[in-house]
């Protein structure tokens, strides 16, 4: 039995001394050091007691070890268990208890803090820098350059992922090695990816966008990537003219369509622009369509299911869209009462089914009963609507639906509506306690500079546009809104923020 995952990346590794990443200080790993540093850390963790199955945390900042630890917990049968590098002490305590991990990695300065709580969980410590240095390296360095993969199928676990926890405890989601490679040779094909590619990465690795799909897209086309260790405007713009691709969630495109310098000549070389992980405002999309003549692909993906869908390669890219089901996913929307599916243009819960489908929660066996139907349909929680095109329209979560009054509200309506006022940068509608209605409408916006926009002229534009029991109750404006390190806006946070307006 072979080691699914990796036996796929041998498949369609080029030639060793290709380029597989270069570092924001020049840098060169190529294919054949990749191969050469997994092993020699693959080595290291099976020295250290590593067994198949045994979940590895990890909490360290991004760097090209860091992609070569997670590739040695492939080889190893090991479950990569990344972690938010913005988690505190407390929070890490939760997951350490929950996973049981046989071995952490953390931040070689986070070491003494972390020492005690990592030793009372009966776990083995290792530190990786963000420089390559710390423990775990320096044992690698002198650890044999060659390993032999330990036998992993299918449905064997490469990684757990937690969710982010915005509704109660955090869920671990466990994903299987062909989770993650039937999505990463899905999205190749479907993006057209080839060798000749090479990703600006400057996404998060901790987190599904990052970790699976930049990395195990570029691995599985045999492309190459500039990994950044953060998002830096400076250093995406000085690689423009040497890259093909960049993915990014909406923050990046708002920042880069302001700069003169991101226009139709410095992007000439590129072939695609991602978003994800967020909405992307209709206004971002067409303002860098017409700063670089580039239409930004939005597609839609969550933790438990890596992406579900994608607007179209070739074919149009329709702004507040996240495009069709793709190849091999179903996607159905059903009517959250009568548990049924909804005709074509009808709101209700997303339902996803495929090869990319998760195997349920880490030590939840009755949360994963809720969420995951026998038939193999997850519940995203999700609510949306397939339009007669066949693109999908995420509405907003289904925590975040506002019932007024007991009638309905979708969030995005309202938002859609407010957004697109002069002097409006970005809007968010929640509902909090309200004495006569259940939850009142409150819209939460952003605005312009010198914006002269007040409370009554923005209900006053909403009259004609939406029914009386939509429109919100009051209207707060804020100079940003909260966003989690992905940059989706936690409307929990504002619930809990505009919690008594109304009393």
């Amino acid at each position: 039995m072979s080691n699914h995952l990796f036996d796929a990346i041998r498949r369609f590794m080029p030639k060793s001394e290709a380029t597989f990443i270069e570092t924001l200080n020049g840098h060169i790993l190529t294919y054949g050091d990749m191969l050469t540093l997994s092993a020699q850390i693959a080595n290291v963790l099976v020295e250290q007691g590593v067994e198949k199955g045994d979940r590895i945390a990890v909490q360290v900042e991004k760097s090209a070890e860091a992609l070569m630890l997670y590739l040695a917990c492939v080889r190893c049968g090991a479950v990569y268990l990344p972690l938010n590098t913005g988690y505190t002490v407390s929070e890490l305590e939760y997951f350490f208890n929950d996973a049981k991990p046989a071995l952490i990695v953390v931040a070689t300065e986070n070491s003494e803090k972390l020492a005690a709580l990592i030793t009372e969980c009966g776990a083995v410590m290792e530190t990786l820098g963000d420089n390559g240095d710390g423990t775990l390296m320096v044992k690698a360095s002198s650890a044999s350059t060659e390993f032999t993969d330990i036998a992993c199928d299918a449905d064997d676990l490469a990684a757990i992922l937690y969710t982010s926890g915005t509704t109660g405890r955090s869920k671990g989601a466990m994903l299987s090695h062909n989770n993650l490679l039937s999505n990463a040779l899905t999205l190749r094909d479907y993006w057209q990816f080839t060798s000749a590619d090479r990703l600006i990465h400057a996404l998060p690795i901790f987190h599904t966008h990052g970790l699976f799909v930049a990395t195990n897209c570029i691995l599985v086309s045999g492309a190459s990537m500039f990994l950044l260790p953060k998002f830096d405007p400076e250093a995406i713009i000085a690689r423009l003219s040497q890259a093909t691709v960049l993915m990014g969630v909406p923050t990046f495109y708002v920042r880069l369509a302001q700069d003169e310098r991101v226009n139709r000549t410095s992007t000439a070389s590129m072939r695609l622009f991602i978003s994800g992980s967020a909405p992307l405002l209709a206004e971002t999309h067409e303002k860098f369509r017409e700063k670089t003549g580039h239409v930004i692909l939005e597609r839609y993906g969550m933790t438990e299911t890596n992406m579900n869908t994608s607007n179209p390669y070739n074919g149009e890219r329709i702004a507040g869209t996240v495009g069709f089901p793709l190849p091999g996913v179903e996607v159905r929307v059903m009517d959250m009462e009568k548990c049924t599916p909804l005709p074509h243009g009808q709101t209700g819960m997303l339902e996803v089914r495929g090869p990319n489908v998760f195997k349920g929660y880490w030590n939840m066996p009755e949360k994963t009963k809720e969420e995951l139907r026998e038939n193999g349909f997850f519940i995203t929680g999700d609510l949306g609507l397939i339009d007669e095109r066949g693109y999908v329209h995420i509405v907003g979560r289904g925590k975040d639906l506002v019932i007024s009054g007991g009638y309905n509200i979708y969030p995005k309506e309202v938002e859609s509506e407010i957004d697109q006022l002069e002097g409006v940068v970005e809007s968010a509608v929640i509902g909090v306690p309200h004495q006569d209605f259940g939850e009142g409408v409150t819209a939460v916006v952003v605005l312009q500079e010198n914006a002269e926009l007040d409370e009554n002229t923005v209900l006053g534009s909403l009259t004609e546009k939406l029914a009386r029991y939509k429109l919100p109750k009051r209207i707060i404006f804020v100079d940003e809104l909260p966003r989690n390190t992905m940059g989706k806006v936690q409307k929990n946070v504002l619930r809990k923020s505009y919690n008594h307006i109304y009393q």
